[in-house]
């Protein structure tokens, strides 16, 4: 038994000449099943694919900062506040009730959140949430130029080191901005922080088939955007985004396959989650 979309996915690799086509006097279902049983063992977690190459464990990163009341969050969206309900001591167990505004710490964006009518979590289908992860480096740009976003020539240059960028990928912008959350003032900047640019996000969606995209900083847009054009390509393209990830630096530029746990909030427009990757 395949994981949902597993065999959807194999079916755009052959089509996409990503995968080696099927052997001479194999059925296209039969070449088909082998694919997918190939994929599905990829996508394991560590100790499910220890075996499938001699010597060789999958690492587990977790990609998520600890969900905190005081993580650096956007100006103007309500605060986070927690409290402890009942404890040990006095009530046998322990557990805290939480305000939370949902676009907090480690988050996804469902297309609803800009989108009318766009899906809500609940509807985010498990095939999504499994992808493979691409990590497109301008930390050293972003150090020099705060504001600066993910181009198309980026991508193009990423391509030309690491190859093509699968279809259904999540594509990671990795600008070091993790370093600075700690701080609100230095996370925030000033609201001059890195995004990917509107051009490259179209590319992406158009030439590459993404599933979405992720950043290490507060939005998907550049920090002094006042039109959020970014957000509003990607959500209104039916795709999902990662604000305030980490670890990107831990990642290979290709082969890496990511999980994201979101909680499937009730008319959620996305949520705290937890995100991992699999290399």
């Amino acid at each position: 038994m395949c994981v949902p979309g597993t065999a959807e996915t194999v079916r755009a690799r052959f089509e996409a000449g990503e995968t080696e086509p099927p052997a001479p006097g194999m059925s296209r279902r039969a070449a088909l099943a082998v694919g997918a049983g190939a994929l599905a063992a990829a996508a394991m977690p560590s100790g499910a694919v220890a075996g499938h190459r001699r010597g060789h464990r999958r690492r587990l990163t977790d990609l998520s900062h600890v969900f905190s009341e005081d993580f650096p969050s956007f100006p103007g969206t309500p605060a986070n506040s927690r409290q402890t309900a009942v404890t040990i001591e006095n009530d046998g167990f322990y557990g805290q009730t939480w305000s939370i505004w949902e676009h907090s710490c480690t988050h996804i964006d469902a297309p609803g959140h800009f989108i009318p009518g766009g899906r809500r979590s609940p509807q985010l289908r498990l095939s999504e949430l499994v992808a493979p992860i691409v990590v497109v480096d301008i930390s050293a740009r972003a150090e020099r130029e705060n504001d600066t976003e993910v181009t198309r020539a980026d991508l193009r240059g990423f391509e030309r080191r690491h190859g093509r960028i699968p279809r259904g990928a999540i594509v990671a912008m990795h600008s070091g901005w993790e370093s600075r959350a700690g701080s609100v003032d230095a996370y925030r900047n000033g609201m001059r922080f890195p995004g990917f640019g509107v051009d490259a996000v179209r590319w992406l969606l158009d030439r590459r088939r993404i599933g979405g995209i992720a950043v290490d900083t507060l939005s998907l847009d550049h920090g002094s955007s006042s039109t959020f054009d970014t957000h509003k390509t990607l959500l209104g393209a039916d795709r999902f985004g990662i604000e305030n990830i980490r670890n990107l630096k831990a990642l290979p530029p290709r082969g890496a396959t990511v999980y994201v746990g979101v909680i499937p909030w009730r008319e959620g427009s996305g949520g705290p989650a937890r995100v991992f990757a699999s290399h």
